[in-house]
């Protein structure tokens, strides 16, 4: 029950349904997938958490040198999954959670039987042929300014992350989550996700996996959608008529349709 309460886990759904295990982004929280729920809970046992440092999560639980890597996060999330003793279970991640998904069913393959990576970047900085959208210098940059001014690099980011300027509604909400967050936390789940490189580990992969983008999206652009595809074997890439790094708020409707059918597809 303490694995519970410290990442606020809370459990809906058909509770004879295959569990479905929703994990949200830096900066965010369980309620980024508000709009997806719905679709899930008629036929799915519906999984939601906050990472330690987001959310409602236990804050006396951070530990920076334990969530100073994904393999931090990955841990909470294997330890979420044993606590509700889940089997076979769809990993949802969205952003950042795509790639502590691919960690965590590599580290419990008996808990996680397929992935659902929406919006997913296995490395963010640009390295020859590869293109993951920003420079050394863009990262640096990005990191200072995000430690330097905490609510202001928010305020600014939070909008051109959403990518819906025809909705500053969206935008907002993501500021307000963003500001929420506890700046010492963030700061550490900022540099874990902006500096990190998974892809050798996309190559472990052995579920059956969906990739979900954004037709335009500037913080996970197409072409790292397409090196996830070729990385992972037999996974299905599906481009998503929405524009941003949130789909699920952006598009719901499309990414929720692109998810229920991904699951039916598993029975």
């Amino acid at each position: 029950m303490d694995i519970l309460r410290r990442n606020n886990v809370v459990v809906t759904g058909n509770p004879e349904g295959r569990a479905v295990v929703l994990a949200h982004g830096f900066g965010c929280d369980q309620n980024m997938w508000r709009l997806t729920v719905p679709a899930l809970v008629p036929e799915y046992r519906v999984v939601l958490f906050d990472y330690v440092g987001s959310g409602r999560s236990d804050p006396s639980a951070f530990d920076e040198s334990r969530y100073s890597s994904l393999g931090g996060y990955a841990d909470d999330v294997v330890e979420v999954c044993d606590a509700l003793d889940l089997d076979d279970a769809v990993f949802v991640g969205h952003s950042v959670s795509a790639m502590i998904g691919v960690l965590a069913a590599r580290k419990a393959p008996e808990r996680i039987g397929a992935l659902v990576l929406v919006a997913p970047s296995p490395c963010y900085i640009d390295d020859g042929a590869y293109h993951g959208g920003f420079s050394v210098d863009d990262i640096d940059e990005l990191l200072s300014s995000l430690e330097s001014n905490y609510l202001g690099w928010s305020a600014a980011m939070a909008p051109v992350i959403m990518g819906t300027p025809d909705r500053p509604e969206l935008g907002e909400e993501l500021t307000n989550s963003f500001c929420a967050t506890d700046p010492a936390m963030a700061r550490v789940f900022a540099r874990t996700t902006f500096l990190s490189d998974s892809r050798a580990d996309l190559a472990t992969v052995r579920v059956p996996t969906l990739i979900l983008e954004s037709a335009e999206d500037v913080i996970a652009p197409r072409q790292v959608g397409a090196y996830v595809q070729a990385a992972v074997d037999g996974s299905t890439l599906v481009t998503l008529d929405s524009t941003g790094h949130c789909p699920h708020l952006s598009a719901p409707e499309a990414t929720n349709e692109a998810i229920t059918e991904f699951l039916v597809k598993l029975r």
